[in-house]
């Protein structure tokens, strides 16, 4: 009997997995965001479909799939979606398709999207789904990050500011929770978050198979 593995068996083949993280504007998540796209290189971000027009300088199929309304009704009765939402008027959604195909590929795809969304997605994602939750500090904290980015008017700050308060109380429904104090030490957890899930069997699909040559 041969005491090698055979090469066609690569215990280490994973799936994909779904990252979603989630916080209130001004807790640090778009950064945390742009700092995994730049270093993991079997990550995507979700590109999402939408009813809007396009923006000057967008393009279709790279920062959105730009779609009529008939035809977003149509990904909906036709189960296309894995969420979707209606803000301002417009429609948003995430297509099941390349999200799938991504995922079969041994891709992670990142996630922007708050609580409604991430609870949708949980409803047809099942073990594929990893969600992380990104607080502040505090809350003087949070209201001074969103006045430095001198982003927005004193208006928009305070608006902003009344929403954190509900969309931090989504905290619990999450699988990992984060405080941002600091962002090297809050990327550095981030990272280890992702690599162990990255290690969890049910991603390993070739593991059975792997072990049961071990016991031949």
């Amino acid at each position: 009997m041969s005491d090698t593995v055979s090469p066609e068996i690569n215990a280490n083949k994973r799936r994909g997995l779904m990252l979603v993280m989630s916080s209130p504007s001004g807790a640090g998540k778009t950064t945390l965001s742009r700092m995994l796209l730049a270093d993991e290189k079997d990550m995507v971000m979700s590109v999402s479909a939408t009813t809007r027009e396009a923006r000057p300088g967008e393009e279709s199929g790279k920062d959105y799939y730009f779609v009529g309304h008939d035809r977003f009704r149509e990904m909906i009765d036709n189960n296309e979606l894995l969420e979707h939402a209606v803000v301002f008027e417009n429609r948003y959604g995430t297509p099941r398709g390349p999200v799938m195909q991504a995922l079969s590929d041994g891709k992670d795809v990142l996630f922007d999207i708050d609580w409604q969304g991430t609870q949708q997605l949980a409803e047809s994602a099942g073990g594929d789904l990893v969600r992380v939750f990104v607080l502040p500090p505090s809350i003087a904290e949070l209201e001074n990050r969103l006045k430095k980015r001198a982003q927005d008017s004193e208006e928009v700050v305070q608006k902003r500011m009344a929403e954190a308060e509900s969309e931090i109380s989504h905290w619990a429904e999450y699988d990992y929770v984060l405080i941002n104090n600091d962002l090297d030490k809050t990327y550095a957890d981030l990272r280890n978050i992702l690599n162990a899930e990255r290690l969890r069997r049910h991603r390993r699909p070739a593991l059975s198979e792997f072990v049961r040559t071990l016991k031949k």
